[in-house]
């Protein structure tokens, strides 16, 4: 996190199954603050990228264990994406 914070550049390596298959997204990244109450905009940003069905029931208990791992929403405005995983069948 110190890192991006000093130089933002970055890049989000997503395998595909063999070593000959991936995608590269590169840019510039931005680091949240770190939620530090249950429940604050990161907190809920945070909670916001667990899909509907699979949340869990008690999210006020969620959002406090986010609080005390230090948490923070790290987003990537890519400026350039590559690989070979992403050749699609355009047909």
């Amino acid at each position: 996190m110190r890192h991006l914070k000093r130089n933002p550049r970055a890049a989000l390596h997503v395998p595909d199954g063999s070593v000959w298959s991936f995608a590269v997204a590169e840019g510039l990244a931005e680091v949240s603050e770190i939620t530090s109450v249950p429940g604050d905009a990161v907190g809920r940003e945070l909670l916001g990228m667990i899909p509907e069905g699979e949340r869990p029931e008690d999210e006020a208990a969620l959002l406090e264990e986010l609080v005390a791992e230090r948490r923070v929403v790290i987003r990537l405005k890519v400026d350039r994406l590559y690989g070979t995983a992403l050749d699609v069948d355009a047909g």
